[in-house]
C-alpha cells in the first residue's frame, strides 16, 4: 500500500512559479512509476507530467511543456512538480499518482492517488 500526500499549492499571480511536492510512503517508491495530473472546475481531469521509476524518461502534456518540469528524490520518496511561467488557465487542483508502468500511469489508472493540491493563478 502507498499513500500520496501532495503539498505545495497557493494563490498566485501570471508569470509567478511554484513547487508541488507528493511524498510517498512504503519502501519501494523508485520502482514505481509517477505522474502529475489536474482538474479544473467543470472539466475532466487531465494529464500534466510523468515520471518513471528510477532514472527513467519524463512525459510531459504539451499545455505545459517548457514550463513544467517533474523530477524525483527517491532518497526521500518525493516527487516534485516545478511550475514556472505560470498562467491562469493552470489554474486546478493538482493530483500526483504511483503506479508499476509508466504508461498506465499516464492514463489515469494509477493504484494509488493523493487528495490534491489547489492552485490558483490569478491575471
Amino acid at each position: 500500500q502507498v499513500q500520496l500526500v501532495e503539498s505545495g499549492g497557493g494563490l498566485v499571480q501570471a508569470g509567478a512559479s511554484l513547487r508541488l511536492s507528493c511524498a510517498a510512503s512504503g519502501r519501494t517508491f523508485n520502482n514505481y512509476a509517477m505522474a502529475w495530473f489536474r482538474q479544473a472546475p467543470g472539466k475532466e481531469r487531465e494529464f500534466v507530467a510523468a515520471a518513471s521509476g528510477s532514472d527513467g524518461p519524463t512525459y510531459y502534456a504539451d499545455s505545459v511543456k517548457g514550463r513544467f518540469t517533474i523530477s524525483r528524490d527517491n532518497a526521500k520518496n518525493t516527487v516534485y512538480l516545478q511550475m514556472d511561467s505560470l498562467k491562469p488557465e493552470d489554474t486546478a487542483v493538482y493530483y500526483c499518482s504511483a503506479g508499476q508502468f509508466v504508461r498506465v500511469v499516464m492514463t489515469a489508472r494509477g493504484d494509488y492517488w493523493g487528495q490534491g493540491t489547489q492552485v490558483t493563478v490569478s491575471s
